[in-house]
């Protein structure tokens, strides 16, 4: 579970498996092929999340918490940069209240780690964070929020993002399917840009990123260039933008 070859974390937790598709940005997810090998290679806690259609495995819209993994963070004494569901989504609508506080608990529990929560549904993260049962979810210093925006058309995300209070608040532009020259980046601590991979991946265009990069540099936020992914642009390399590695990440809170 704490494996993984994502570039901007050291591990991944996943306490809740299993998602649907939101957002054009949803239609190659990673998750869903791993979810169908998992699930074919026995692991009862993928089972019947995903069906065949086309070829190609996608989300049945089934919600799995698993309990089991919950004290998974617990064991690790090393300090670490823990990304959040990266077999789902927490602020899934059928992922219930309860189980997210359980998260919540474990996370308060270990301030040793960072713990990266990555949503397309921050409308539904400042309901629960914030009008639900706001006892249950105290502010934390090491927990950072962020959504995933793929084009100008999911923008909007960006609203219900700044309205919870997070150590650190993040975007990351992954896959990148348009141009978003309007991106407000106020409020916001962390960027990450990155192509999509697999074998429909859609093309991400260098200007694209540029922007990005040059409205960060702008604003002083730190940016992540994590990969072009399937498509290379023409006189770009694998892994860097205009021949420079972005690797950059945010301070930690103070008092941390």
């Amino acid at each position: 579970m704490a494996r993984t070859n994502i570039e901007w974390t050291d591990a991944v937790w996943n306490p809740v498996a299993g998602c649907s598709i939101v957002s054009p940005g949803c239609t190659n997810c990673y998750a869903m092929q791993m979810a169908s090998r998992l699930a074919a290679m026995g692991s009862r806690k993928y089972a019947g999340l995903t069906r065949k259609s086309g070829g190609r495995a996608k989300w049945t819209g089934k919600i799995r918490c698993n309990k089991k993994s919950l004290s998974v963070p617990l064991k690790w004494k090393k300090p670490r940069r823990i990304f959040v569901n990266s077999m789902s989504d927490l602020f899934h609508p059928d992922v219930p209240v309860n189980f997210i506080a359980d998260i919540w608990a474990i996370m308060a529990a270990t301030p040793q780690h960072i713990y990266q929560i990555l949503t397309k549904r921050p409308e539904r993260m400042t309901e629960v964070l914030f009008y639900t049962y706001p006892p249950a979810f105290p502010f934390l210093l090491n927990v950072w929020l962020g959504t995933s925006i793929e084009n100008s058309e999911t923008l909007c995300r960006t609203k219900a993002l700044r309205k919870c209070s997070g150590a650190r608040h993040f975007i990351s532009f992954e896959p990148l399917l348009g141009p978003v020259a309007d991106a407000d980046l106020s409020g916001i601590d962390w960027v990450i840009v990155g192509g999509e991979s697999g074998l429909n991946a859609r093309p991400m265009e260098a200007a694209w990123a540029r922007d990005l990069r040059d409205k960060c540099a702008q604003a002083g936020i730190p940016f992540f260039f994590k990969q072009w992914g399937k498509h290379i642009p023409e006189g770009q390399q694998k892994g860097l933008l205009d021949g420079v590695l972005h690797h950059d990440f945010p301070l930690q809170p103070v008092g941390e």
